[in-house]
């Protein structure tokens, strides 16, 4: 039962989780929404506080189910390893894991390397390592776009027959540093689960680390009844964490995720999930005699009934805010410049705060409908989202990226409000700006939507060029993108480092 619970519960998160990310039409983002806010990185960065104190609270009276329910990294583990696991009982006499140490060691060398990072402000390190920034950028770079060719595809057939149930949405790679880091990372979970299991979980992941800490000392854990134990090993063999040591009849509860594998393999009843806080093993003749027949493990399965729905439930609704609602020519492709501060979205109080608290975990740039954020390819920000404007611009209108923002990088703000953030400024190149040599163009000023730029009479009254008001630019983009000039635009937007106070 326990084991059954734990799938239908993981089953839910994951999919959750993971069709936010895929969801390119935002429809999906005011019911799941939460489902991020309450991943335990996330809610550190955001300093959600009754989310950590949810987590922690749960994992101390009932172990690390938030690694086997709530975790989308460590339920793709689980579903790796299921099929690892029959493939070596295939091949292996019935013996996919067995017993083996922690490696400690390692374990809190990658522990302290990402709390150095996290404090240093390394975010590179700390999105590297991060279970759910890792599974964010798996889904957005690598799954988003399979997903988006079949939409296409269906686009194209329904258009064919009259039909605008779909729309087409252009499939391009935003960043090709974090392409070939999200498929490396897909491929060492894999072959790590594969062959051993939850292996990252226990050596490499830190969220992890952290909470075998507090699991230690769980109230409730699944216990080994040394009288009724014969030795068969075959909980050992079973367990994808392999932390359970049958030749000491002993659980490491630090590595133990809670899977309850172990209660379903046990033919002889010598495992249970039970209130056993700071014992390991039980032994028939020191215990007291039961009140009643099954009253232990009709207990037991409340204890975790009540776990579960304390971890779906309490944390989401911790989560939860009010939600208030024709030439020939070849056309050369637009080019990025170079911008010497990074544009961070509407909604970041400046760029040093975006990049303290922003996770990487892509969602924001999963959910920009305008095509305007993408991974960044520089190592100071590797990973984490900037605005570009060569595909798009940020338009007024949208505030999509602040919905879905779990860590509390980009606040949620209305179309109103949208207006306040002046996130950067846009500069002319005078050398490249066609109007200078007496073209009319002006299309900076006509689709500028803060009326930030006029065109203004020089010397020659035909002759008008265009000037930016500093004060009223807010960095949308929408003067980059429209610009004719081609590969670099004439007119580039610069980042602003503080985006409330500067004009």
């Amino acid at each position: 039962m326990f084991r059954k619970l734990r799938i239908t519960i993981g089953t839910l998160f994951f999919a959750g989780i993971t069709l936010l990310l895929l969801d390119f039409t935002g429809a999906l983002h005011g019911w799941l929404s939460w489902m991020a806010k309450v991943q335990f990185l996330p809610a550190v960065m955001a300093l959600n506080l009754a989310v950590i104190a949810a987590l922690a609270l749960i994992t101390l009276i009932f172990g690390r189910i938030y690694c086997s329910v709530i975790c989308p990294l460590g339920v793709f583990q689980d579903v790796i390893a299921h099929f690892g696991a029959s493939h070596k009982r295939r091949h292996n006499n019935n013996k996919p894991y067995s017993w083996s140490p922690e490696k400690r060691w390692l374990r809190y060398i990658i522990w302290v390397l990402f709390l150095a990072a996290l404090i240093i402000g390394i975010q590179a390190i700390v999105a590297l390592l991060a279970p759910y920034s890792a599974w964010g950028r798996i889904v957005q770079n690598l799954l988003q776009p399979v997903i988006l060719l079949g939409n296409n595809l269906l686009a194209a057939i329904a258009e064919r027959t009259g039909s605008y149930a779909f729309y087409s949405r252009e499939v391009w790679m935003r960043s090709l540093p974090t392409f070939i880091i999200a498929a490396v990372t897909l491929i060492v979970l894999i072959v790590l689960a594969w062959r051993g299991g939850r292996t990252y979980c226990n050596t490499v992941c830190p969220v992890g680390t952290t909470l075998s800490l507090l699991s230690r000392f769980a109230m409730f854990r699944p216990v080994i009844d040394a009288d009724k134990c014969r030795n068969c090993k075959k909980c050992e063999h079973n367990c994808k964490a392999s932390c359970i040591n049958i030749a000491a009849h002993k659980i490491d509860y630090s590595r133990c995720v809670d899977c309850f594998n172990c209660l379903e393999d046990c033919q002889f009843d010598a495992l249970k999930y039970r209130f056993a806080w700071g014992r390991g093993t039980v032994s028939k003749k020191a215990e007291k005699p039961a009140a009643a027949p099954n009253a232990e493990g009709q207990n037991a399965r409340r204890a975790f009934i009540t776990g579960a729905a304390l971890a779906a439930g309490s944390i989401a609704l911790s989560a939860q805010e009010k939600k208030t609602d024709g030439g020939l020519a070849v056309l050369l492709d637009k080019k990025a410049p170079e911008r010497e501060v990074p544009v961070t979205p509407p909604g970041s109080k400046s760029v040093k705060d975006f990049y303290s608290r922003c996770t990487a975990c892509q969602l924001c740039v999963a959910a920009c409908p305008n095509n305007v954020l993408r991974p960044s390819a520089t190592l100071e920000h590797l990973m984490q989202p900037e605005m570009s404007y060569e595909r798009g611009y940020c338009r007024p209108e949208c505030t999509r990226c602040s919905e879905v923002c779990p860590s509390g990088a980009i606040s949620r703000i209305s179309r109103e409000e949208k207006t306040q953030y002046h996130v950067g400024l846009a500069i002319i190149n005078r050398e490249l700006c066609v109007a200078e040599s007496g073209t009319h163009c002006g299309n900076c000023a006509r689709h500028c939507p803060a009326a930030a730029i006029e065109m203004v009479h020089t010397g020659d009254a035909e002759h008008q060029r265009p000037v930016v008001n500093e004060n009223l630019c807010i960095g949308c983009g929408a003067c980059e993108n429209l610009c004719p000039v081609r590969p670099l635009s004439a007119i580039t937007v610069v980042g602003r480092h503080n985006h409330l106070n500067e004009n």
